[in-house]
């Protein structure tokens, strides 16, 4: 059984370039999807993604309780981390 579809009522509108455009027709084929589809599922997909650690978690009383105490924790020795800062990387002026 398939749920009922939302009804679509927003409309978006886009500027593409002519090669983007082909691409996304050819993306959205090949995934068996209308145009529209494929960039509406391939843009919620993305935005969930990069709003994941902005959403609202609640805990229980404990739970919170232990989260407080975790931020309020003074930070551990990290002696391989402390190490490899000290360490030149590649992104450093070469000298």
């Amino acid at each position: 059984m398939t749920l009922p579809r939302p009804t679509r009522t927003e409309k978006l509108d886009l500027r593409l370039t002519p090669s983007a455009k082909r691409t996304l027709q050819t993306a959205a084929k090949a995934a068996r999807k209308s145009v529209g589809d494929f960039v509406v599922e391939s843009a919620l997909s993305e935005a969930e993604e990069r709003l994941a650690d902005r959403r609202i978690f609640s805990l229980d009383e404990d739970g919170w309780r232990r989260f407080v105490e975790a931020l309020d924790a003074p930070p551990r020795r990290l002696p391989r981390l402390e190490r490899l800062f000290r360490e030149p990387s590649l992104f450093d002026p070469q000298t």
